[in-house]
């Protein structure tokens, strides 16, 4: 995820994420998981996500360990209504 220069710090990320993290409890999932960099670069996509309760984590899938790389992963509690 990336939000344009010229939109950063409007919250446009959490707002995608949010989004994101309610679409998938609706339909039932009970993990989310992520890849993003791991320099410095990415340093505020990441923060992001730990706001968000993402916890660093193994590689998932077909990844393979890379040092340019994290891994997050977050579980996904149903709401109950």
């Amino acid at each position: 995820m990336r939000t344009s220069p010229a939109l950063k710090r409007k919250g446009i990320a959490s707002s995608l994420l949010r989004h994101i993290i309610e679409e998938s409890l609706k339909c039932g999932y009970q993990r989310l998981s992520l890849e993003t960099g791991s320099m410095d670069f990415f340093h505020p996509a990441r923060k992001l996500y730990e706001k968000f309760g993402f916890a660093y984590c193994q590689p998932f899938s077909d990844y393979k360990a890379d040092s340019n790389s994290v891994f997050m992963t977050k579980e996904l509690k149903l709401i109950s209504k």
